[in-house]
């Protein structure tokens, strides 16, 4: 088993263990025909884990392709994980296969997408977009339907909601769209939300206002939220924690004041040192060298070593051990590690 940022929580409402989710290549018709060359797998996802606790935001960043969405559908169950465990409330919902038990699963974790273009049907007015996810799981009641149909424009920020019931996704806003589709899946009242991208795609001047929405649904309403994007300036304003992925591994998780403002490891630092800074400030740039590994065909050792300018002897060969600080940070690299540098 290698490596992997590993979170011992025993309060945890969802804890992640060792994920890992591959891909087959498949071998050209010739290969196949006459069983030539290894198996090989796209690790798109490479033993993650993490916990999330009741009422925490925990933020998931790293560069495009890093697999952090991947991971949220993975832990979703919108995709079957290809090894290690989900637990929610104490089962292993990574080994559900029946579509009975992904239903009541999903009754308390929902998603927003990135797009929210796309996230709804067009030919779907507001009401009736906002009541499909609560008719599947409280169907018959009408009244109670449009109750937390209400409800969840109301805390969106579609207010009064009664204005939005009959219109259709061409004639709001891209915000309103937004906040629409965060209506949509808080709707069930779910404990968990999964937040892939959710701000990314909308104007600077109206994203203040939807991560304040997610900041409400942690501290008011208890939800657990998992956030993810690119963006560690937001990240900040809204998340708890903060966990940082490379090609597939989580290699540095912390409190957010601890990742952002002093990151341990180099791919962090870069990340950091690449965040604008308020009044025409400059921080110093980390240059990050050459292009980011093939998935296929990752690196021996630490799999950041080609692109880290303080790479060193260990990290073209050995795969770097999970540092633990005594607070709980931990850190994924050779020079965090005092068997290595001490």
């Amino acid at each position: 088993m290698s490596a992997s940022v590993e979170t011992k929580s025993t309060d945890g409402l969802i804890e992640v263990a060792d994920l890992r989710l591959w891909y087959p290549v498949r071998r050209g018709f010739l290969a196949s025909l006459l069983g030539l060359g290894e198996d090989r797998h796209l690790k798109a996802v490479d033993g993650v884990s993490f916990a999330i606790k009741q009422g925490e935001v925990l933020g998931l960043a790293g560069e495009s392709g890093c697999g952090k969405s991947t991971t949220g559908m993975t832990v979703m169950r919108l995709l079957k994980p290809t090894a290690g465990t989900i637990s929610f409330g104490g089962t292993d919902v990574a080994s559900f296969q029946s579509s009975a038990e992904l239903k009541s699963f999903r009754r308390n974790v929902q998603i927003v997408f990135q797009n929210p273009y796309e996230a709804l049907n067009p030919r779907f007015i507001v009401y009736e977009s906002v009541r499909e996810p609560v008719a599947v799981h409280f169907p018959g009641d009408r009244d109670l339907q449009h109750e937390k149909i209400v409800r969840a424009l109301e805390r969106a920020g579609l207010t009064p909601p009664e204005t939005y019931f009959d219109r259709y996704p061409h004639q709001l806003s891209g915000g309103q769209l937004q906040r629409i589709a965060i209506a949509r899946a808080i709707a069930i009242e779910p404990k968990l939300l999964v937040a892939d991208e959710p701000v990314s795609m909308l104007d600077v001047s109206i994203r203040a206002g939807i991560l304040n929405l997610f900041r409400s649904f942690s501290r008011d309403l208890g939800m657990s939220i998992l956030y993810i994007s690119h963006d560690l300036s937001t990240m900040r304003h809204v998340c708890q924690r903060v966990a940082i992925m490379y090609l597939g591994k989580i290699v540095e998780i912390g409190t957010a004041d601890e990742v952002l403002v002093s990151p341990r490891h180099p791919y962090t630092q870069a990340l950091v040192a690449a965040v604008p800074l308020m009044g025409g400030a400059a921080r110093e740039r980390v240059q990050l060298e050459g292009a980011v590994p093939n998935p296929i065909d990752l690196p021996a050792g630490c799999r950041f070593h080609p692109r880290c300018s303080k790479a060193f002897a260990p990290c073209s060969t050995t795969e770097p051990r999970v540092v633990q600080e005594p607070e709980g940070r931990r850190t994924m690299c050779h020079l965090a590690d005092p068997e290595r540098t001490g």
